[in-house]
């Protein structure tokens, strides 16, 4: 009888890696993860939104349209906002959902 050759070791090392991967991003230890890709995908919409809003906002009150610094500098603005809004939105939603599905021993 042959022996059958052995397995390779890349092999069964990629299997193992994947599933420890899949093991962090899908339990406690990958909240971190999960924060920062919810905040960088609202990030862009929760921006536009908030900076269409300050727009429509000064220019009701000035009676006139923006100008491009004006604009600029109004976006800026509305950039931090939704940072700080969406980081901490998703701070907080992430720790809740990790809460109910892995509650403290």
């Amino acid at each position: 009888m042959d022996p059958s050759p052995p397995r390779p070791l890349v092999i069964e090392f990629s299997k193992r890696f994947i599933f420890m991967s899949i093991v962090f991003l899908f339990g406690p230890e990958g909240r971190w993860f999960w924060t920062v890709v919810l905040a960088a995908a609202l990030f862009f919409p929760v921006r536009q939104l908030i900076w269409v809003v300050a727009v429509r906002r000064w220019e009701r009150k000035q009676g006139q349209s923006t100008n491009a610094p004006e604009r600029l500098a109004l976006k800026r603005r509305a950039g931090f906002t939704a940072a700080l809004l969406c980081f901490i939105f998703s701070v907080l939603y992430v720790q809740v959902t990790i809460t109910k599905l892995y509650p403290p021993p």
